[in-house]
């Protein structure tokens, strides 16, 4: 006689009626478990009588700007779990008046609250100054301001710069590097999964410079939003959401390989974002001497961006001029939307957010890319390995001339 290995004392249990019980009822148990223990803690309150000390209080000075010659203007939040409030502010260790605002009207911190303090003080260009927040209970966070210059702000004319700036390293190498698509479909199969290892190569090392100065970035995000786990987050979170929107969208391989040049262009078009929101925090800064040499260090750099867009689609049909347009613009654009957001908000939350959300969408470029080669040939073939480092090297010999 065999025993049912779902039957227990001699009853046999039915799969979606486990112990004879409905399977929502199994599921809500440890929920209401859970609620008991936590209402039990929250209403016996033992650790009541336990004297753990007042919280150390945690102001980040996220950065400053100068809107004029005799205006310091510090940008802060309050990481720690307790309100703080802001007593005294020092510029090079004298005591100097201070306005407060977007602190609901007086000098207190909220947890994770930000708000801007206003010094009227008379600076010279090109001079350091060492500016002290002091909270109530003596707690001191100091920074420097290294080689004042004044901030802009957001000018018709900014504007107009930075327009002119994106356009010319996001846009127009874009599209150069696309005008290389009749040539690509002239290549056989072999060269051309040399020239989309060469376009992962291009990627692989965007993907490590932005994870890079990601992690660097999230060091100056307050202490409150974790930094560092943000960027694993928004790494992780783009990859896999856009790899859930790529499987999801269609199975057919033409179509496959044009949403793979749309999901290239879009990770591209992230890291320009962020390349676009370093530009317009340095003319937030006062820091403008981007000069012709950088911009054209920026245009090479940036060139081999479109073939690695349009690699995918070279060994098909020729799709319609409205595809490489919306390519040029999802990946170009960015740059000038990034300098107009940079300039008007030095966030460095919103860069390492942008950051690493571009780093998942680029590495998810890349997974589908290597699908690709290993469905039409070896990816360890000699050509794939030769235009895979190829890739990497180019964009680290031009990268040297943004420095």
């Amino acid at each position: 006689m065999t025993t049912d290995p779902k039957s227990d004392g001699g009853v046999t249990q039915s799969p979606n009626r486990p112990f004879g019980l409905p399977r929502w009822v199994i599921g809500v148990v440890p929920i209401l478990l859970l609620g008991l223990v936590v209402g039990g803690f929250v209403a016996t309150t033992p650790l009541a009588g336990v004297d753990g000390g007042e919280p150390l209080p945690d102001v980040s000075i996220d950065y400053t700007t100068l809107p004029n010659d005799d205006t310091i203007r510090l940008h802060v939040t309050n990481n720690a779990p307790e309100p703080v409030t802001i007593s005294q502010v020092h510029v090079d260790d004298a005591n100097w008046q201070f306005e407060m605002t977007g602190a609901g009207g007086d000098r207190t911190l909220e947890p994770l609250e930000s708000a801007t303090i206003e010094i009227p003080y008379s600076w010279m260009e090109e001079y350091d100054y060492s500016v002290t927040v002091i909270a109530d209970n003596g707690a001191t966070f100091s920074t420097t301001i290294v080689a004042a210059n004044s901030s802009p702000g957001l000018t018709g004319q900014v504007v107009w710069t930075l327009t002119v700036i994106g356009f010319l390293i996001g846009i127009v190498p874009i599209a150069l590097g696309i005008m290389w698509f009749p040539f690509m479909q002239t290549m056989s199969k072999k060269w051309l999964n040399a020239m989309l290892a060469f376009s992962a190569g291009v990627l692989g090392y965007l993907i490590f410079d932005g994870g890079f100065e990601a992690f660097e970035t999230a060091q100056s995000v307050p202490s409150g939003y974790s930094g560092p786990l943000l960027v694993v987050l928004g790494i992780s979170g783009a990859w896999l959401l856009l790899q859930a929107v790529m499987d999801w969208l269609t199975d057919d391989e033409g179509e496959s390989r044009l949403s793979l040049a749309y999901s290239a262009a879009l990770g591209i078009g992230l890291h320009n974002l962020a390349e676009g929101l370093a530009i317009g925090a340095a003319f937030a800064t006062g820091r403008t001497s981007l000069g012709m040499f950088l911009i054209i260090g920026f245009m090479i750099h940036n060139v081999t961006e479109g073939p690695v867009i349009i690699a995918p689609l070279a060994d098909g049909n020729r799709p319609s001029l409205v595809h490489f347009v919306a390519f040029g613009l999802l990946a170009g654009a960015p740059a000038i939307l990034g300098g107009w957001i940079g300039v008007s908000t030095q966030s460095p939350l919103l860069n390492t957010l942008f950051l690493a959300i571009g780093v998942g969408a680029l590495l998810q470029v890349v997974f589908d890319i290597g699908d690709i080669v290993r469905r039409t040939g070896s990816i360890r073939s000699a050509p794939n390995m030769m235009g895979f480092a190829i890739g990497l090297v180019f964009m680290y010999a031009t990268g040297l001339f943004t420095l």
